[in-house]
């Protein structure tokens, strides 16, 4: 069974050929079929270019792009069985929900009481089966999302795309959205490719996932093993956060002299733990307490959950850990 996506060393650069601004940089990748698949990375980092090359609205500089086999590094968009949904949701102002719905399927040519019967179909499969004759200005913005998602499902591709589409919601609605594309992906079984730099989204939401950074891959692997098992110092900081111990501190608390990762969540208050410092400061976090130290010359955060006793800044305290928890990192 071929991949749903594949990268093949793939290039997207731009500007002038003596000095490129590399966006992708010999990127391969493998998705596959039926995966909730994230590109997770900062702005710039180049996943947001890899989608557009999966969907056609770029084309590669070098190597190839195949969605189920078939090569399609130089075939057009409305070739590629794959729909986009985008962060701003770009529905028609002047066309009624209905009619946002089924414009592909009028595009295509299908007769018009079969076109509203399919999207009469995906307005129920999103909840929105009573909001046909409204227009999206009459929406909220998670339902605006929805009427994005049936637009695109409406289509039936094989692979679709969604480009930060919870970026414009406020948090409690984002949150909602998350649990239903993740339901409504796996009700489908089609190959969702979700764009974020949100790593909370990408973490709850991805079977697996693809760290960005420069144009490259950090890392691609389960989320369980992007946040536990970081190979590099960028993805240890990004995703989660991490305590990124440099190898003479790891030496000192009984590891090899390399870099080492080692989450906040991990360390606990311990009269005789190895890690001693100063508290710098705390925060609130709700569920509990951010708790900063300096210990030789290195930051570090513990996070204490509620009802924990707090030390008060300036205090010296010490921490422990159990040692499955400090991770070597691979790479710097």
């Amino acid at each position: 069974m071929p991949a749903a996506v594949e990268f093949r060393s793939v290039s997207r650069h731009f500007g002038p050929s003596s000095a490129p601004v590399k966006a992708v940089d010999s990127v391969d990748l493998t998705i596959a079929e039926g995966a909730f698949f994230a590109m997770l990375g900062p702005s710039g980092s180049g996943k947001t270019t890899c989608l557009r090359l999966i969907s056609g609205f770029e084309s590669p500089t070098a190597g190839e792009i195949c969605i189920f086999g078939e090569n399609v590094s130089n075939t057009p968009p409305h070739l590629r069985n794959v729909n986009t949904v985008f962060q701003d949701y770009a529905l028609f102002p002047h066309m009624n929900v209905r009619d946002n719905v089924a414009y592909g399927l009028m595009v295509k040519g299908m007769a018009k009481a079969q076109r509203y019967a399919k999207a009469e179909e995906m307005l129920a499969l999103v909840h929105l089966d009573a909001y046909g004759s409204r227009k999206p200005g009459q929406l909220s913005g998670g339902q605006r999302q929805r009427v994005a998602l049936a637009r695109a499902l409406v289509n039936e591709p094989k692979v679709l795309l969604l480009d930060e589409p919870l970026g414009a919601l406020d948090l409690k609605l984002r949150e909602a959205m998350q649990d239903e594309l993740k339901s409504l992906q796996q009700r489908l079984g089609i190959t969702f490719v979700f764009v974020t730099h949100d790593q909370h989204e990408a973490l709850s939401m991805a079977d697996s996932l693809a760290v960005f950074n420069d144009g490259k891959i950090a890392q691609i692997g389960t989320p369980a093993q992007i946040y536990a098992q970081p190979k590099t110092r960028f993805v240890a900081d990004f995703v989660g956060s991490s305590n990124v111990l440099p190898p003479a501190l790891t030496q000192n608390l009984g590891g090899p002299a390399k870099w080492s990762s080692l989450r906040p969540e991990s360390l606990h208050l311990d009269p005789s733990g190895p890690l001693q410092g100063t508290v710098t400061s705390l925060r609130y976090l709700g569920s509990g307490h951010r708790v900063a130290i300096t210990t030789q010359g290195q930051d570090i955060a513990a996070i204490l959950p509620a009802g924990s006793p707090l030390p008060e800044p300036g205090a010296q305290i010490q921490l422990g850990f159990a040692p499955a928890a400090l991770h070597i990192m691979d790479e710097v």
